[in-house]
């Protein structure tokens, strides 16, 4: 690859980066700048490192099967004062176990979320459908054939996860997602 080439192939992927409000996958990146994954692969890697070295506010990151451009953690409290949301908007205490259950225990029925909480999860569950961290992921084979449910690519893009298997142990999970809810 020459060199104008690379760095106008670069300039692409930032641009896609840039534009993008949800992670946007490898293939896509490739198919849209012409290129191949291994090429595609270095010129993220060298975006994350020149972003990573520079005193800038922004970071390339690998996140919910996608890449995408986001600001860095330390820069969240300028962020937050720009969107201030309404208190209504965070998650409650329930709709946070109910989804740290799911988080963990996917796929999990109805029946055994409100068996771990012990409570009914009627209200945290549609909440949590209706802000599409979570989603059905379909039926188990038992009597009844009870909805399976386990959580989305939103999920992991609001949590800032690459996959699954990067969640923190459970207590963190939740104070983080306790943090977040408030910003």
């Amino acid at each position: 690859m020459t060199v104008l080439f690379r760095d106008h192939a670069k300039s692409v992927i930032e641009v896609l980066l840039f534009v993008t409000p949800e992670p946007i996958s490898l293939a896509s990146i490739c198919r849209i700048a012409e290129l191949e994954e291994e090429d595609a692969l270095q010129l993220l890697s060298e975006l994350q490192q020149e972003y990573r070295r520079s005193s800038r506010g922004l970071q390339v990151v690998e996140m919910a099967g996608g890449w995408q451009l986001t600001t860095k953690p330390e820069f969240a409290s300028y962020v937050e004062r720009l969107y201030k949301k309404q208190s209504s908007t965070t998650l409650s205490r329930a709709a946070l176990e109910t989804l740290a259950i799911i988080a963990y225990r996917q796929p999990v029925t109805r029946a055994e979320l409100e068996m771990i909480r012990g409570v009914k999860s009627d209200s945290s569950l549609n909440t949590l459908l209706e802000r599409g961290l979570v989603e059905e992921k379909g039926r188990r084979e038992a009597p009844g054939k009870p909805v399976l449910y386990g959580t989305t690519s939103v999920f992991l893009a609001h949590f800032g996860l690459k996959d699954i298997s990067e969640l923190p142990d459970l207590d963190s999970f939740i104070q983080e997602a306790e943090q977040l809810e408030t910003l």
